[in-house]
């Protein structure tokens, strides 16, 4: 089942997507609720009247408890590091666990909305990454266990605003401004289920990965590359915690999947930063495509200097 949140007549309703129609489901209010049912409960649910996707606004489909968000890609933190120069290495310490570090749930867009440059920022790009969406409580999970406890999957663009995490960095608590202003999730939830077609003889969805900036194809890459699968994300974030229903897991941004990972590669800013007007889409296969505007944002408020010591 395909699970969206969208606005029709001014209210928002809970539904199953079923080619260009979604459908409403008697007695459901809340997406998070849904995802918790076995498939059984969710076939039985009565659907209401279809509309048409065009004539609905889908928003974020969930309204996430906490967004941990990974970075499970080689190719892709190689290609970060490189920014540091041309000889950096990746972390030994990346090959010890799939780090993470914990997003804003008050931030997330819809396919469809419009993006604002972050204040200050002069070099925003994007991130294309699959999210898998918890459906069943845990915690110190293992490898084994972990995968009955996702629900879905949707992808997740998790936007960075590359000069705002220099500054993050040097504070050395994790990023912060960088990162907080927006997160596109969606188009919908594909439920695990649906996707398990995909499954390769290592056990990984081997799902591809696309993104577009302006109509022109970027980067590609298959959720199979990842050298952290998202079983063993979930261990580590399970680890003396609960994961709970709605909970988002971020894969981390796939190869070729940003403009921070080409610019380090080249040595150049080459594609551009973004900027008002810029469209980036993205489509991963089995799931769908979002697509988001990019526009002005607001100019920075000054928050004036600290009192010193002395």
């Amino acid at each position: 089942m395909r699970i969206a949140t969208y606005e029709h007549d001014g209210a928002t309703h809970v539904g199953a997507v079923e080619g260009d129609e979604v459908r409403p489901l008697g007695g459901v209010y809340d997406a998070i609720a849904l995802l918790t049912m076995s498939p059984q409960e969710r076939a039985a649910l009565p659907p209401g009247a279809p509309l048409a996707l065009g004539d609905v606004r889908l928003r974020p489909p969930i309204q996430p408890p906490a967004v941990r968000d990974f970075v499970a890609f080689e190719q892709h933190i190689e290609g970060m590091v490189m920014t540091e120069g041309p000889d950096a290495k990746v972390p030994e310490a990346w090959y010890q666990a799939p780090a993470f570090y914990f997003s804003n749930p008050n931030a997330l867009f819809g396919t469809g909305d419009e993006i604002e440059v972050p204040p200050r920022c002069r070099l925003f790009d994007y991130e294309l990454e699959v999210a898998a969406i918890i459906g069943k409580p845990g915690r110190d999970l293992t490898v084994e266990s972990a995968r009955e406890h996702i629900a879905g999957y949707a992808i997740f663009n998790d936007w960075s605003g590359r000069d705002l995490q220099g500054f993050d960095r040097k504070l050395g608590m994790g990023w912060a401004k960088g990162k907080d202003f927006a997160s596109t999730l969606g188009p919908w939830i594909v439920t695990a289920d649906e996707l398990e077609s995909h499954r390769n003889a290592d056990g990984r969805l081997d799902l591809r990965m696309t993104v577009w900036l302006n109509g022109d194809e970027i980067g590609s890459d298959s959720l199979a590359s990842a050298a952290w699968s998202f079983e063993q994300m979930l261990v580590y974030a399970s680890r003396g915690a609960w994961l709970v229903p709605g909970d988002v897991i971020g894969s981390g941004t796939c190869g070729s999947g940003c403009l921070g990972e080409l610019w380090g590669r080249s040595g150049t800013r080459e594609p551009a930063p973004l900027s008002s007007g810029d469209v980036v889409a993205m489509e991963v296969e089995g799931i769908g495509r979002i697509t988001n505007t990019i526009v002005p944002g607001a100019e920075p408020i000054d928050y004036g200097s600290p009192r010193r010591r002395g």
